[in-house]
Parts: C-alpha cells; structure tokens; sequence
C-alpha cells in the first residue's frame, strides 16, 4: 500500500513508518522541516517537506495514497490553539476529498466524544466532526489514553519541589498510553479493510494517579513522590505563571476537571475499557527514571 504519514519524525510517526516500512509499504511522510528529509530517507519513506496549513501542498502529499494517517499537533503557547486546531482538520478534510483518498486513521483523544468540557480536546472534537462527514472514506478516530510521555514534563517540578500533581484527586484512574502502541494500532488501522466511520480506543494501563506517582518516584530512587490535587485557581495561576495563554490555561483547567469528575474517560468505559496496548506504567517507568537523570 501507498500510505502518507503526518507527524514528521516524531514520538507517534517515527515508530509508525517504521513498522509500515518494514511490512513492505511505501511511506510518504510529511514534514514542515527540510533538515528531516535525509533521516526520512535512510528509514526507507520518502519525505514531503511543506505545512499542514497549506491546502495544495497536503493535497499533492496525499494524491495517489491508498490511506492517510492524519494528527494535529497542538501548540499550547497558541493563544489561539483550539481555532487553529480546527482550521488545521478542515485542511486535511478538504485535501482528502480533493485527492479521493479512501481510507483516514485519524489521531484523535479520549474525551473527543465530548464538544465542551474537555479543554483543548475540544478542537479535536470539533475535527472528528467534520471527518464524519467525509463521503465514501472511512475513517477510523484512534482515541488514544493520556500519554505517558506527559509525565516528561513534570520533571522539573518533581526536582525543585518532590512532588507530581494536578486539579485532580489521587484515586483518579487515568486511562494510559505509550506512542509506540498507539505507532502499532495506527499501523494496523491503517492496514486492514475498513468502512464507514469507526472509533478505536488505544489504552496500555489504567492506574490511579497517586499509584503513578508512587512507582514514578520508586523508579527514580524518590520513593517519597507522591500526587498532590491542586486547587483549580493554584493550577491556574501555574500555568499563567509558566507562561501559558489564557484559553490555553482555561482548557488545562477544564481538562483536569473532566478527568476528576470522570466525563472525560465515561465514552471509554462505557466502550468496554478495551486495554490493548502492551507497554504499562511499569516498563515505562525506566525509560522515565533515564530520560530524569539526564535531564
């Protein structure tokens, strides 16, 4: 198969070409970045070099593809994050269309279901939308958990003040989830016959928050880490003090809120709690406590 890949080179892409790749199919993969050609090609795909934005550049890039893999990267520093987001899937709906590619996997989010209440995810919601209303394309919406690689970011809280927290509570369960198995979910969506508009949740552990503190900190020889709830107003202030815009630091807010109140995770239990992915909190706890002592 023909298949074209969004994302670049990173945390999702990378693995996903790879083991397209090395299934025998020929990848396209797209980059905004020139300097990523040459490590494009020594993988074994070739490189589109343009923007996501630009409506003639994706429909050249998807043009002749038997399937597509399409992901929206966010920038939370955006002031307008959630709008852009949106513009940005309507680009990829009209370049799809104008190119008839037949078959989309779509990285999408837990709490897409969900057109409030979700924080930025609300923007992905708003583009699952628009894909279902792509005529003769099926589409199948990857909902991946809460990703592990996340927690990469808290590494300098954990360091100046030994704690790990957010505006949710320490008995919260989090729906998990490792780039390399959503890589490999995406791989086989993008694969196998499909039709119509189908959602697939892709989840590697689910554990309580304090739990995940807990072995995060056994992990890094701080066995005292433990979760903190902040207050929303304490949460809001960090992130304006961090630098964040306001809708951005709203949307984080809310978001916590969906994931304490449980609206964000109702969708995927009342699926089933389908737990396919391989890799739990365990295993990715030594690839955090490296990625910790040389940060």
């Amino acid at each position: 198969m023909k298949i074209t890949v969004t994302g670049s080179l990173g945390n999702v892409g990378r693995p996903l070409a790879e083991q397209l790749i090395s299934e025998g199919h020929q990848v396209t993969i797209i980059t905004s970045t020139p300097d990523r050609e040459n490590e494009i090609n020594k993988i074994g795909a070739s490189a589109a070099v343009g923007s996501i934005t630009d409506l003639d550049f994706l429909i050249r890039a998807f043009s002749g593809a038997d399937a597509v893999f399409t992901m929206t990267p966010s920038d939370a520093f955006d002031p307008d994050m959630i709008s852009n987001t949106i513009k940005t899937g309507h680009t990829y709906a009209e370049a799809i269309t104008v190119a008839q590619v037949k078959k989309v996997v779509m990285l999408s989010s837990i709490g897409a279901d969900l057109p409030s209440g979700n924080g930025p995810v609300k923007g992905i919601h708003h583009i699952e939308e628009r894909f279902r209303q792509l005529e003769n394309v099926a589409v199948t919406f990857l909902r991946p958990g809460f990703f592990y690689y996340n927690y990469f970011r808290d590494i300098p809280i954990i360091k100046e003040f030994g704690i790990l927290g957010s505006n949710y509570p320490a008995d919260a369960v989090l729906p998990l989830v490792h780039p390399k198995d959503i890589a490999a979910a995406a791989a086989e969506e993008l694969t196998k016959p499909s039709e119509g508009k189908n959602v697939r949740y892709i989840v590697s552990d689910l554990q309580e928050v304090g739990i995940i503190a807990s072995l995060l900190g056994v992990a890094i020889s701080k066995p005292e880490l433990y979760w903190v709830e902040f207050a929303d107003s304490q949460l809001h202030e960090a992130l304006l003090n961090a630098g964040l815009p306001v809708e951005s630091v709203e949307g984080y807010v809310e978001m916590g809120k969906g994931f304490g109140s449980g609206l964000i995770t109702k969708d995927f239990y009342a699926s089933g709690t389908p737990v396919t992915g391989k890799i739990k909190l365990s295993e990715f706890s030594k690839e955090f406590a490296e990625r910790f002592h040389t940060s």
